[in-house]
């Protein structure tokens, strides 16, 4: 079965490998198929962008499709940043400004701050439409610490733990991401598809 990973982040195709691999899936990347192309994420959910990507990429290839969206939602601002995660400060993917932007906007606002980071999965195929989500709670902390992980990891400390998201080794983290949740349970999907369809 092979299975198109809408993206080219490295480490997404890496973790979807990791997890999918004993189940014989083979993952396919848009680099693997000559796909270039940028799909806009303008919707105002995260499932709604997953969908987006995902129903796009399974249009130009007609098979099987997962992509995901995800983001950080903190509760005193009411779910901000939310989908706007990595462009929050304006620029996308400057870290260092949306953090900044983030520990001023929580800076009057009373301790501690909740917040979750949350991983919506998509899977689209010619019959299938189906949504996985994945969620870490925790609370952002007053400074950056750890030079681990990107984006909002140096302010997130998950609940359990003493240490940020960048001060965790990358194995604990990735075993206890949003990302890593999402996909098991995508993981635990298929693998009960696979065994009705192919009975031993």
């Amino acid at each position: 079965m092979k299975i198109v990973l809408a993206t080219n982040n490295p480490h997404k195709i890496q973790e979807a490998q990791e997890i999918l691999q004993n189940l014989g899936i083979e993952i396919l990347t848009l680099k693997d198929l000559g796909i270039e192309i940028k799909i806009e994420e303008d919707q105002n959910t995260f499932e709604g962008n997953a969908r987006k990507k995902a129903h796009t990429i399974f249009e130009l290839t007609q098979l099987p499709t997962i992509a995901d969206d995800s983001g950080l939602m903190v509760e005193a601002l009411n779910g901000e940043p939310g989908v706007n995660s990595s462009c929050y400060a304006g620029e996308e993917h400057n870290y260092e400004k949306n953090n900044q932007k983030l520990l001023k906007e929580l800076k009057d606002k009373p301790k501690p701050h909740r917040a979750k980071f949350v991983c919506v999965i998509n899977y689209k195929s010619k019959i299938e439409d189906e949504i996985f989500v994945g969620e870490v709670t925790g609370e952002i902390i007053d400074e950056p610490r750890g030079t681990n992980g990107f984006g909002y990891d140096p302010l997130f400390k998950p609940d359990g733990y003493d240490a940020t998201y960048a001060e965790l080794p990358s194995d604990i983290k990735n075993r206890i991401s949003h990302r890593y949740k999402a996909l098991l349970k995508f993981h635990d999907y298929l693998s009960n598809k696979l065994k009705l369809t192919c009975p031993h």
